[in-house]
């Protein structure tokens, strides 16, 4: 490590943020796509030091401990597998997610709200079936109308997501930082060209 990269750390502690590792399970998938899994790097050295992550591919920074050097781990496969959850979490990041970031009246992409389709105050529920995202001129179109009295339509009929579908939604968003190390395990699975 030379000079420059350890006072720069000593000054400012946040530099070391731009070092995260990409954290795959144990059959070699990341965790999640969307938000993309990712430990901040004293995470992945405490796991590795713990024994509960393999390290498979480091940065060229180092740290120091008192007794030790360590590289900054850039992936990590946990050694035990976590299965995947069932069920997606109704959030307003994941009805984004669900809806690819675009309004699901008009199309637009960018200031995005969410809608009832069944307004609340007409009983509508706050629910995976009943929620969409919805640009903020499309939302106030609609107001407290249901979708046909409003002369709107829906490009999409609302629905829970499955897990797959959202890793397949994420892909399609990556993250503003992507590793060299990482791409290998990003998209391994996706159909090589001849």
């Amino acid at each position: 490590m030379d000079g420059d990269f350890r006072t720069q750390f000593g000054r400012d502690p946040s530099a070391l943020k731009q070092f995260p590792a990409l954290v795959l399970n144990a059959d070699y998938r990341p965790l999640s796509y969307y938000p993309l899994s990712l430990w901040p790097w004293q995470e992945a050295i405490k796991a590795a030091v713990l024994d509960r992550v393999q390290i498979v591919a480091e940065y060229e920074e180092t740290v120091r401990s008192q007794r030790a050097v360590f590289r900054i781990p850039s992936v990590v496969v946990l050694k035990d597998f976590v299965k995947p959850q069932k069920r997606v979490a109704f959030t307003r990041f994941n009805l984004f997610l669900r809806d690819e970031f675009c309004c699901q009246y008009c199309g637009s992409k960018g200031d995005l709200t969410f809608d009832h389709v069944l307004p609340r105050s007409r009983g509508g529920v706050t629910s995976w079936e009943n929620v969409v995202a919805a640009c903020s001129p499309c939302n106030l179109r609609k107001g407290s109308k249901t979708v046909r009295q409003a002369g709107m339509s829906l490009r999409r009929a609302p629905r829970p997501p499955s897990p797959e579908e959202m890793q397949m939604h994420g892909r399609k968003f990556p993250p503003n930082f992507l590793h060299e190390s990482w791409m290998d395990y990003l998209y391994w699975d996706a159909e090589l060209e001849a």
